[in-house]
């Protein structure tokens, strides 16, 4: 077990806060297994009927996973980014599925590793510090922990929008998307949480009291231009309508594009088209999971993990530097399942 989790029995409501905040809870393997367990163990017991998850301390929610861990797996066998990918999606899928009432208290950076183990619960709740972001493109990765699952269902092509740029949007944003449920003052928490414990059989109704007045979603104007701008499934086609529009917003968008990595955003986008087309979660983090083991052994992931977050020199070389150099074969063998016997499989069923 470690101290990264706080796990408890609090009266009805099975209790789970991150609790590693000089790293703003970034996951770890073990950080994975043991909410699954818990979630394992209160899933068949009766005493417990509803699940909270939030940070026990600090400025965030979940800043995503130990990305530094996976690079450094990545460049040799790759067998620990395997195993953490394999935990985590496994913790994912198992929220996904859960039976009983969950609730993500999504307060502060709610970030990739963060995603993934909040959009799967029932309860989402935002707050006006929530800033939410899938944002791997920017490190050679892509949004996976059912990135290609939830982004490809957001309207008017703002999920791709999201996972090209990696758009960082606030708690208004969230709710006025669907990405969360609620949206609750940061203050009422603690209150909202002794509300649900005392009626775990009306969780939505317990959240909604504390419900405040939500402010404008910023993202709700930029709609009509992302639609149209990030219409195309093809990354170079996408380029080219920022580059003919001309105005602010999308010329702000198209310089955050273009210091993305070019293989990471092609990937991502491909992700999302098939997403949108797969009827269960299991077949979406099963082809994440291969397509994971194989982009973590990149020349990508690698050079963007050490510019933004080992040497922070802020400054990736991408390979292939250009969009049109990454071609269908590259991207065929990064979406290669795996073999049989090392595909990722779920949790049994209760």
């Amino acid at each position: 077990m470690t101290d990264a989790v706080l796990t408890q029995i609090e009266g009805p409501l099975g209790r789970i806060r991150l609790n590693r905040p000089r790293a703003i809870h970034a996951l770890t393997r073990e950080m994975c297994d043991a909410m699954s367990a818990a979630l394992l163990a209160w899933r068949d017991d009766p005493a417990v009927k509803a699940v909270v998850i939030d940070h026990a301390e600090g400025r965030g929610f979940c800043a995503g996973g130990d990305v530094v861990m996976l690079a450094k797996s990545g460049g040799g066998d790759g067998a620990e980014a395997r195993d953490f990918f394999f935990a985590e999606y496994r913790l994912n899928h198992l929220l996904f599925t859960y039976p009983k009432p969950t609730v993500a208290l999504m307060d502060g950076i709610t970030m990739g590793g963060g995603v993934g183990i909040s959009l799967p619960c029932k309860f989402r709740v935002a707050t006006e510090n929530t800033r939410l972001a899938m944002p791997e493109t920017g490190i050679g990765l892509f949004p996976d922990v059912g990135g290609g699952w939830y982004l490809s269902r957001l309207p008017g092509r703002v999920g791709e929008f999201m996972a090209l740029t990696g758009a960082r949007l606030d708690g208004a944003e969230c709710r006025y998307l669907g990405l969360a449920t609620h949206y609750v003052d940061q203050a009422s928490l603690p209150d909202l949480v002794e509300r649900v414990a005392k009626s775990p059989g009306r969780v939505n109704g317990a959240i909604g009291a504390f419900s405040a007045t939500v402010p404008e979603a910023r993202i709700e104007k930029n709609l009509p231009a992302i639609a149209k701008l990030f219409a195309s499934d093809r990354l170079e086609e996408v380029i080219e309508c920022l580059e003919a529009d001309g105005g602010d917003w999308a010329q702000t968008e198209l310089a955050t594009l273009k210091s993305k990595s070019p293989l990471s955003c092609k990937v991502s986008l491909r992700l999302l088209r098939e997403g949108a087309a797969r009827t269960d979660f299991a077949d979406e983090m099963r082809a994440e999971y291969a397509l994971a083991c194989n982009v973590v052994r990149t020349h990508d992931f690698r050079e963007g993990v050490r510019a933004l977050l080992i040497d922070k020199t802020g400054d990736p070389s991408w390979d292939p530097a250009t969009p049109n150099a990454v071609d269908d074969a590259m991207l065929d063998a990064l979406f290669e399942p795996r073999d049989p016997g090392e595909e990722w499989t779920p949790f049994a069923a209760a």
